[in-house]
This record gives structure tokens, sequence and C-alpha cells, in this order.
């Protein structure tokens, strides 16, 4: 076999290797299913053009979703409930508890939470955190219904992936 063959091969099976690894996020479905509650210290809103902006010190819930930011628009489809939360900070932040009973934690300088896509992009600095392992790149993305994870770089640098062994103590148990 050709050494560009095999040097591709390997590479595939790194990758695939390192998706199979990485740890299972399953979104807490009961969240979604809760009132979102913002808490600023400053709003002003656009109710014609359907956009809202929370200032400083922004606060979002739902259930146990948490969502720190410095600033967060609120965006609304015309004749349509559906919205888009752009979040920024430096950085901003989401955690939230999963139904395994593990929290996952998330932070990068944007957080776009698309509830009605079931959709979580984080771009700029982009960290992904569960358990003892993590991703980082300049973008992952996070469907919260099909539990799909993808991350992403841009051009020069690389998706980072670490994955922690499990404790002794675990094994012990």
């Amino acid at each position: 076999m050709s050494r560009p063959f095999m040097k591709n091969l390997a590479a595939s099976l790194l990758l695939v290797t390192s998706l199979i690894a990485v740890p299972t996020v399953n979104a807490a479905k009961a969240d979604f299913e809760q009132r979102i509650k913002i808490d600023s210290d400053r709003q002003a809103a656009d109710l014609k053009n359907k956009i809202a902006s929370y200032l400083d010190n922004v606060k979002i819930t739902q259930g146990s979703l948490v969502i720190n930011a410095d600033i967060v628009q609120v965006f609304g489809e015309k004749d349509s409930d559906v919205k888009v939360y752009l979040a920024k900070g430096n950085p901003a932040t989401f955690e939230q508890l999963l139904d395994d009973g593990n929290m996952i934690n998330l932070q990068a300088d944007e957080i776009r939470y698309e509830p009605g896509k079931n959709m979580i992009t984080i771009s700029g600095h982009a960290l992904l955190r569960q358990q003892d392992s993590q991703v980082s790149g300049s973008r992952i993305t996070y469907n919260t219904l099909t539990e799909q994870l993808s991350a992403e770089s841009d051009p020069n640098e690389r998706v980072t992936t670490i994955l922690e062994p499990e404790s002794k103590d675990k094994d012990k148990n």
C-alpha cells in the first residue's frame, strides 16, 4: 500500500477513535420544557423588529440550564414564537445538569442558543467540559435533541480533545 493511503487511514482511525471516546452529552430534556428567565442590570427592546437586548451581568436560566454573559440579544422571527439568544462575554458561559447527573460546561466569546431548533453553538475560544474531559476549538455545535457534537477550528489551528482516564477510586467501587 502507498504511504499517502496509510497516512490517511491512520488519520481516519485516529479521528474515529477520538469521536467514540468523547463523553456522551445528554441534555436534561426536562429543562427545555421550563420557562426561560433573564436577569440583567439593564435592558432595551425594539418591539417592532422583535429584538431585545439585555446588558451587564446577564443571567439566563431555564431549569438547570444557566447562561452568564456581558450582553444577550434575543431575536424573534416575525409571525413566530421562535427565538434566538445570542450571548457575548469574556467569556460567556453555559452550564447544565445532564440527565445522567453530570454537569456540562461551555465557555466562549459567543454563545448562540436556539431552543426551537435544539441547537447551541459556541464560538471564539470555544471550550466544552464534561466530567474530566474537554474539547476546544474555534467553534463547537451541539444538538440537544440528537446529542450530536461537532467541533472545528480556524485555518492553522486545531481542535483539541483531552480525555482523562477514569480514576482508580471509581475502579475500586
